[in-house]
């Protein structure tokens, strides 16, 4: 009867409900300490490779989606002419457009708008809102075949850069007022390419974070282009506070 007892006493973790093999019941045998370090040390292994594969596909997903919007709709322009594919564009970004002699144009709350701009095939486009637009380099090229383009803001718009800036001279016949404020990217580097914009009558250089000394760089600004408003900090201010924040000589 010894046999018997024996048997049930192998198979008893099977019958209590336990899925471990044979693996796991050698498992049993090793030092709880030395299996708890290693059930930690891959679930961190797990858990980070996790996070970084999450993370990369959440970048990509977010470049590809940038880039997909920034898109050229080449067949409507061919369709309906290149005021009209700029148009089209800005008004997809959710930004407003206004046509010569016409009232603004923007979308609704859930990115709808009315078709009837499609009629103004030779209406040029005077003013563009893109604020708050993903808007790139890529697709800064939908809006340089409007050549009597005139105001044009680019207010906290993330992706725009000193490339994007360095991008906009064929407009510079046209361009009379240029806003930047807020964009997060933009550096004295890229301003500095502002100077062949030299009818431009207005420009707002706010709450630029990549900007280092705004009120020497405003001030640059203004010599480069002497004909310009040029909106920003208070230089003055602003050099007063730069100076009071050097460290003093005690000496």
């Amino acid at each position: 009867m010894a046999a018997p007892r024996a048997s049930l006493r192998l198979v008893a973790p099977i019958w209590n409900g336990s899925t471990r093999s044979i693996h796991g019941l050698s498992g049993e045998m090793a030092p709880r300490g030395n299996q708890r370090k290693r059930t930690l040390l891959q679930l961190l292994t797990d858990c980070f490779c996790d996070v970084e594969a999450l993370r990369e596909y959440l970048l990509q997903k977010q470049l590809s989606n940038v880039h997909w919007k920034n898109r050229s709709f080449t067949h409507i322009e061919e369709q309906y002419g290149p005021y009209i594919g700029g148009a089209f564009f800005i008004l997809k970004q959710g930004g407003a457009v206004k046509f010569q002699d016409k009232e603004w144009i923007r979308p609704d709350g859930r990115g709808r708008f009315s078709l009837e701009f499609l009629k103004f095939q030779a209406v040029p486009v005077e003013a563009v809102d893109a604020s708050g637009c993903a808007i790139n380099y890529q697709g800064l090229d939908n809006l340089l075949s409007m050549k009597e383009l005139q105001s044009l803001s680019l207010k906290r718009c993330p992706h725009v850069d000193d490339w994007c800036l360095s991008h906009l001279h064929p407009l510079a016949n046209s361009l009379q007022e240029l806003l930047l404020a807020g964009c997060p990217q933009v550096t004295e580097r890229g301003l500095a390419c502002l100077h062949h914009l030299q009818n431009l009558r207005r420009l707002d250089i706010s709450d630029l974070p990549s900007v280092a000394n705004p009120g020497l760089t405003q001030i640059l600004v203004e010599e480069m282009l002497p004909n310009c408003e040029v909106l920003g900090v208070d230089w003055a201010q602003s050099l007063k506070l730069e100076l009071e924040e050097q460290p003093r000589d005690t000496a």
